[in-house]
């Protein structure tokens, strides 16, 4: 799976579950500053990709994503190797 692919899928989370509009969502928007996240929006995100890529997300990892970028970075890290 590639960045491009990934973000389209995250993308897609955060437009269905939190009724984001798509062209707001870009991979330099802050989580909070520009799409609205509060805390409990950033923790049912986590879950939402814990179960879509089958991973956990330590309390540690999630307090350092601020981008959708860090999103993206953090699944393709821990997409296995193709």
């Amino acid at each position: 799976m590639t960045k491009d692919q990934i973000f389209e899928r995250v993308q897609g989370i955060l437009a269905d579950s939190f009724e984001i509009d798509c062209s707001e969502i870009r991979l330099t928007a802050h989580l909070v500053d520009d799409l609205d996240l509060d805390s409990i929006d950033v923790i049912d995100l986590a879950v939402e990709l814990e179960k879509e890529g089958g991973f956990e997300i330590s309390d540690d990892v999630l307090l350092e994503i601020r981008l959708v970028q860090d999103i993206v970075d953090l699944i393709y890290c821990r997409l296995p190797a193709a």
